[in-house]
């Protein structure tokens, strides 16, 4: 079985999200969604986020059809904790999008169990964060 890992926030589904989590599960046979922590998602993203507790992204998650596993992260903050993350999953590839900012990380990260693959160019469709500005959540 070839598994593809990817991660993230998810914070507000988008049509990004959904084309990027379909062109990575073509990449293989098992698709498994690493989803970070609240805390790290405030972390990154700021003090009005996420909308969405880890608990309903991960329920939002595991609703599509193309999901195969969802893994509720803990808040991890170091590069050898995401390391051993990628050991322990042990995917054939790490599914990316184009611009990812973690991308140098993930392909050391890779570098342990398989590949990083860019499975989609940057989709130009308001992000999450560029969505919550619009409705007045931030």
């Amino acid at each position: 079985m070839k598994k593809v890992l990817v991660g993230g926030c998810f914070d507000l589904l988008h049509f990004g999200h959904i084309i990027f989590l379909e062109e990575s599960k073509k990449l293989g046979d098992y698709l498994v969604v690493a989803l970070e922590s609240d805390e790290n998602v405030k972390r990154m993203k700021g003090e009005t986020r996420p909308i969405h507790s880890q608990k309903q992204r991960r329920a939002m998650l595991e609703s599509l059809r193309v999901v195969d596993e969802v893994i509720s992260l803990p808040p991890l903050k170091t590069d050898a904790e995401y390391g051993a993350l990628v050991k322990t999953v042990s995917p054939a590839i790490i599914a990316i999008t184009e611009g990812d900012a973690m991308e140098n990380k993930k392909r050391n990260h890779a570098a342990l169990v398989g590949a990083v693959v860019i499975v989609i160019p940057k989709i130009h469709t308001p992000s999450t964060t560029q969505l919550t500005k619009l409705l007045g959540l931030e």
